[in-house]
């Protein structure tokens, strides 16, 4: 589906109006395609602290350029950055935060289309004074700085936790790539969650297939975002198992029958739902290392109106599907030990789970209650397994070519980008949190919402 307001500013009479009245001019962003390298260009690195040395050499395990930048220096003749990232591991006092200037002042002019920059720190919580200070600060300058930058480029602040160090590969591989293209303004510990260890070297041996030999299930598989994201693990090397309503059979059929997968047809709200999922991973697939909890509904009414014999009762299935039947089913693979040693479940939540939205007291509650199952089990889970979420924004599917034209143009403006995203950026995000590169990232919930401007 085609973005018209993109189409327009971008022709040639668009543009004069566009700068004539000041109206946003989403760039068109630059997304992963299969075979291409993590970066096209070079990503310029700095700062001091517990990682800066060794910047360089990790870009370069993942095949991406890396050169290092002293504070106050500027690019030579015609020299562009596809990438910046900035080790602030080091500030230990608010007034060494002009680092941050020093830094980034002079290379953002020097910025290609859809930069990447990612600002490495300390989670405030592991620090105490002056450091705590500084430590949190960063955040209010990465979103800032995600607001201004333009173009298409992200900003990202990762912090790592003392002895994760060795753990930042798969992260940094997927926030500088065109994977994280709506991706920005986020917030993403690694090993803030003892359960969590650290990746050991060699975890990875393929970048472009790092769920090879692994198995993922992704529920509501047949279409959407759904189907993206079963696309993009089986990229990545996985054999997807997809589930789905009977009602969805023949697509959910032919979208595992082109990926080489299997599936299984049944309601997850079901009372045998996890006890059926669970005998059918372990007899058909010994075990399962990616469990996505992607299937959902929406049921949008005003609670005034929302009565308990509505129609089923919109409340009542909605909290069933999106929330209660992914509690359910990951405590049934986590009970059975279905899940293998270092795998990953990954909850799709959703902007509305935190911001809030009119007529989805029901939806917004079973999205904010996805988030609430990765807090409650962040510290709970054993043997390397990790729990994410995702919170998507407006992303563009079939759902929303239905909404209002004025509504869905509204909704795709709202964010630093100008634009929403596409069902491919949820996945791809998904991918990162699936990856074994990234033991150490757990208990996070990103956004993909091309950074919001209002309630988020």
């Amino acid at each position: 589906m085609s973005d018209l307001y993109q189409g327009f500013t971008s022709s040639a009479i668009g543009k004069q109006i566009t700068k004539m009245l000041g109206l946003p001019a989403p760039t068109r962003l630059e997304r992963y395609v299969d075979g291409a390298p993590l970066v096209d260009g070079t990503v310029a690195v700095g700062g001091r602290g517990r990682l800066a040395e060794s910047l360089v050499g990790i870009l370069d395990t993942l095949g991406i350029a890396g050169v290092e930048v002293a504070p106050g220096e500027t690019p030579g003749d015609g020299a562009t950055y596809k990438g910046l990232v900035f080790d602030a591991t080091g500030l230990t006092s608010s007034d060494q935060l002009v680092a941050l200037r020093d830094f980034f002042t002079p290379l953002l002019r020097s910025l290609d289309t859809c930069p990447r920059v990612v600002v490495l720190g300390t989670p405030p919580e592991q620090v105490d004074g002056g450091e705590r200070v500084a430590q949190r600060a960063l955040e209010g300058f990465t979103r800032s700085l995600g607001k201004e930058i333009g173009r298409g480029g992200t900003v990202q602040l990762v912090y790592v936790a003392d002895g994760s160090e060795g753990s930042v590969a798969s992260t940094l591989a997927f926030l500088l790539s065109p994977k994280s293209a709506y991706v920005s303004g986020q917030v993403i510990r690694i090993g803030a969650h003892g359960a969590a260890k650290p990746a050991t070297p060699g975890t990875v041996t393929d970048w472009t297939r790092p769920l090879e030999g692994k198995v993922a299930l992704v529920t509501g598989a047949s279409r959407g975002i759904g189907e993206q994201i079963a696309r993009v693990l089986h990229r990545d090397g996985a054999t997807v198992v997809g589930v789905d309503v009977p009602q969805a059979a023949s697509e959910l059929q032919a979208v595992m029958r082109e990926l080489g997968g299997d599936h299984l047809l049944l309601d997850i709200t079901a009372k045998d739902a996890p006890q059926r999922i669970a005998h059918h991973l372990t007899t058909k697939h010994g075990g399962v290392d990616v469990v996505v909890h992607n299937a959902g509904i929406t049921r949008d009414r005003k609670l005034a109106n929302m009565a308990a014999n509505d129609k089923g009762d919109r409340f009542e299935q909605v909290i069933a599907v999106n929330l209660t039947a992914p509690e359910r089913i990951t405590r049934e693979l986590l009970d059975q030990g279905v899940i293998n040693k270092g795998g990953s479940v990954v909850g799709v939540a959703s902007i509305a789970g935190i911001a809030g939205n009119v007529g989805q007291t029901n939806y917004a509650a079973s999205k904010a209650g996805v988030i609430g199952l990765v807090d409650s089990l962040a510290d709970e889970l054993e043997d390397g397994i990790t729990i994410n979420a995702v919170a998507p924004g407006f992303i563009i599917t079939q759902m929303t070519a239905a909404v209002p034209f004025a509504t869905r143009e509204v909704g795709q403006r709202l964010n630093a980008m100008a634009q929403g995203g596409l069902p491919v950026d949820v996945a791809e995000t998904i991918a990162w949190y699936a990856s074994p590169g990234s033991t150490a990232v757990n208990g996070n919930v990103v956004r993909v919402c091309g950074q919001m401007m209002l309630g988020a």
